[in-house]
């Protein structure tokens, strides 16, 4: 009584297994078997003959071979089998009715393929009984049995198929013995997955894994702008098709996710935001936003202090309006200027000194006092300059002082101090960069400018 009552629970889960909800996908076969013992009978039948395996056929055909299986996670299905055949005996005595009754675990590999094998594992109950014994007691004809198998499937279409398996089974007792099973058959796939449970089969759902509107075939709308997320540039954020459905505030024609300046419309080619002076600047990075400049000066227009249409960065003489031709100093024979700038080459300092050493620096103040003589028209200006081992403001004035020593050096001389100016500029315009000893001594000088006078 007690394997009946096993039997009985058994096909109780099959039954709760079948009465899942029709969402549910299903695989259902049916086919023919064939047993083939592996050795002697370790105890007797119901009819007390203790049979061989030589009595019977080495293989015996049988229908039905029935299957349900459910898929529960992946590759992995659970379900239940039956299976019913008749052991031909050939030496002349009875035949043995044979059926079994399973649970089993099924795991598919490349189910998405043509071929698709699959392992499967179980637990259940076999019958071999020997029906000329009219006092048979099918309570206890029943044996425990345990099985692994192997199996192939071929699909024939989106539901249809066919299955090849072979089972190796071995029974507890009433009889002991060791059998193989082979399975073929049809198959047939019932139901459709809906793995995201949101009413739209999986066959269907061309959001699967998300849980989704019918109206968009089983995809979300997140940010119910009418675009499913699928098709949405911006799942998150409500925009008009045209845009992919994504926003754009400003209007400018670059969308939200692109524009550096959301609020406020500006250009393409500057991420959105405004270039008000049209200097290729946004005005955010513009100290100067109304009017046109260089983005070295952050957008804002080189000074020209003498308005000579020469930037003073530029301009040789930043006070004194010029030609372009004089780098902005009024014109001024060149040679003039070369002359006196070759001669000033030799005119340097020692670091933070404004003092005229050295027969070679004075003899160089002796030629310019010649050259102001041999130009009487000329009008001259002394440029002090300084490296950059003081601070700025140190520095200003102690090229203010090296001018201001070879100015007065001139006028010792008897140059006429009206025709000398001096201009300090400190070590904002070294001419050797300023990196070195070397570098830094030849920028502990004084340059020269000359104009015409009348």
């Amino acid at each position: 009584m007690k394997n009946l009552k096993l039997i009985a629970l058994l096909l109780f889960f099959v039954g709760a297994v079948q009465a899942q909800t029709s969402d549910n996908p299903w695989l259902i076969s049916v086919g023919i078997n064939g047993i083939g013992l592996q050795n002697d009978f370790g105890n007797p039948l119901s009819d007390g003959v203790l049979y061989e395996k030589s009595d019977f056929n080495s293989l015996s055909l049988g229908v039905p071979s029935l299957s349900v299986f459910r898929s529960i996670y992946g590759g992995l299905s659970l379900g239940a089998q039956f299976s019913a055949n008749n052991l031909q005996n050939e030496t002349g005595g009875s035949n043995a009715d044979f059926y079994n009754i399973d649970a089993a675990l099924k795991y598919g590999f490349a189910r998405d393929s043509k071929l698709s094998p699959y392992l499967k594992a179980g637990w259940g109950f076999s019958s071999f009984d020997a029906i000329s014994n009219s006092e048979y007691d099918a309570s206890k004809s029943l044996t425990v049995t345990y099985f692994g198998a192997a199996g192939l499937n071929l699909k024939l279409g989106d539901r249809w198929g066919l299955f090849l398996e072979t089972s190796y089974r071995a029974t507890q007792d009433r009889p002991k013995v060791n059998y193989l099973q082979h399975t073929f058959g049809v198959s047939f796939g019932l139901g459709s997955g809906d793995a995201d449970k949101d009413g739209i089969s999986d066959k269907k759902d061309k959001c699967p894994d998300v849980p989704g509107l019918k109206e968009f075939e089983g995809c979300p709308d997140t940010d119910a702008d009418g675009i499913p997320d699928n098709l949405d540039g911006c799942p998150e954020e409500a925009g008009p098709e045209e845009n992919n459905g994504c926003p754009d505030t400003d209007g400018d024609g670059v969308l939200d996710k692109d524009d550096s300046c959301v609020d406020v419309a500006g250009l393409v080619e500057l991420n959105g935001c405004p270039d008000t002076d049209a200097d290729g600047i946004m005005d955010s990075e513009d100290e100067c936003p109304e009017t046109a400049g260089e983005l070295e000066n952050k957008g804002c227009p080189w000074p020209d202090t003498d308005n000579d249409g020469i930037a003073d960065k530029d301009d040789a003489c930043p006070e004194e309006a010029g030609t372009a031709e004089g780098n902005g100093c009024p014109d001024t024979p060149k040679d003039l200027l070369d002359k006196m700038n070759d001669i000033g080459s030799n005119i340097m300092f020692a670091a933070d000194s404004s003092k005229l050493m050295g027969k070679k620096v004075l003899t160089a103040i002796s030629e310019i006092k010649r050259v102001l003589d041999e130009n009487p028209n000329a009008k001259i200006i002394i440029e002090g300059h300084a490296s950059s081992d003081g601070s700025a403001q140190y520095n200003d004035a102690l090229s203010l002082r090296r001018a201001e020593s070879v100015q007065a050096k001139l006028i010792e001389l008897g140059a006429d101090s009206s025709r000398i100016e001096v201009k300090s500029f400190g070590e904002s315009m070294p001419i050797d960069g300023d990196d070195s000893p070397q570098a830094r001594a030849k920028n502990r000088r004084v340059e020269f400018k000359a104009m015409i006078i009348n």
